[in-house]
């Protein structure tokens, strides 16, 4: 199997769509393109067009444990105010696909990674309201009801934020193999100052946890997000991480990352302190400690995405994926390190 269904398992998912009684055949099975993570592929169930998303071909260890936190997500949103798609059906029985995997709704939209729609092009006032209305829906997502719902699940007393540097620490130490030393990636001067100048935690909400361009869809005739997707890292913690995370990630100096690429180069998005205005103006929360998190979503996002290199060294990830990333991880490192020396990427 690459990035779609080969035969056996597209039989094996039209018997369970029988016998879940949500349709009679799958057909018309395409992959969809996108993160390196996942398989994402769109098919048809009797007609009706629906989007299947699975572990990839190697899974990871926590991969099961990822769609079903994803299949979590989709059910404590259901009704929210926050666009995402609509979620149909999970399978965690391992005897149909040998991982776990889920149904959801195609949702009509663009991915500013790799197309703009026509609207957007022609009018530069679209493309800048888009982003103030992407930094809104994300203040709307802080807020989303999350206790009593499938996400509590996630929620761990004590202080996430002293969590953070640990735990990541851990993860990068992780990727260590024969191939892959974690020294490669000089975290330790950025988790020394994170670590050092705290904030106190907030009150617990919804964060997405990989928030940029590149996951979201976009409607195509107004300025508006139709879904965040990509759900992957979400959890209960704090949301001023996923504005730092969007900061960090906004396509104009400083880009390591380069998400939304295509919108991007058109011009006309908003900049980083308009993104902050409209994400306070929306009801997010204060940022008094706004550099921190920008430096916290430097060194998570760094870490995350150095994995894909460790993978490509052991070679079970595509050399262009895993050097691009190495070189992004790096450069996500050194705009940490230089925002705890008193850059500020908003002006």
């Amino acid at each position: 199997m690459t990035g779609t269904l080969d035969d056996a398992a597209v039989g094996a998912l039209s018997t369970w769509v029988r016998e879940r009684g949500i349709g009679s055949a799958v057909s018309d099975v395409e992959p969809l393109t996108g993160g390196t993570q996942n398989v994402v592929v769109r098919l048809r169930v009797d007609g009706r067009s629906v989007v299947l998303r699975r572990p990839p071909p190697h899974p990871r260890p926590n991969s099961n444990r990822t769609m079903q936190r994803e299949i979590a997500v989709l059910q404590t949103l259901a009704g929210s105010a926050v666009p995402h798609p609509e979620f149909i059906a999970g399978c965690e029985d391992l005897d149909v696909l040998g991982v776990v995997f889920y149904l959801m709704e195609d949702v009509d939209g663009f991915n500013p990674l790799t197309e703009v729609a026509p609207a957007y092009v022609a009018d530069p006032r679209m493309r800048h309201q888009v982003g103030l209305n992407y930094a809104a829906d994300l203040a709307r997502l802080s807020a989303a009801l999350w206790r009593g719902r499938p996400l509590q699940q996630l929620h761990r007393p004590g202080s996430f934020l002293a969590r953070q540097i640990p735990n990541f620490i851990g993860l990068l130490e992780s990727y260590r193999h024969d191939h892959y030393r974690p020294e490669s990636l000089d975290v330790g001067p950025l988790a020394d100052w994170l670590d050092g100048n705290r904030p106190p935690d907030g009150e617990p909400g919804i964060m997405h946890g990989d928030a940029h361009l590149s996951n979201v869809l976009l409607r195509r005739e107004v300025p508006e997000v139709a879904a965040f997707v990509d759900w992957e890292m979400c959890t209960i913690g704090d949301p001023l991480l996923d504005l730092g995370w969007i900061l960090v990630c906004w396509p104009e100096d400083p880009d390591p990352i380069n998400a939304g690429r295509e919108l991007a180069a058109l011009g006309g998005l908003p900049s980083r302190s308009e993104l902050i205005a409209a994400y306070a103006d929306a009801g997010g929360r204060r940022t008094d400690h706004l550099d921190w998190y920008v430096a916290m979503a430097c060194f998570k996002l760094a870490i995350v995405i150095e994995g894909i290199y460790s993978r490509f060294l052991a070679g079970q990830a595509h050399r262009d994926a895993g050097e691009r990333l190495h070189d992004s991880a790096s450069r996500l490192i050194g705009l940490g390190v230089r925002v705890t020396s008193g850059y500020n990427p908003f002006v």
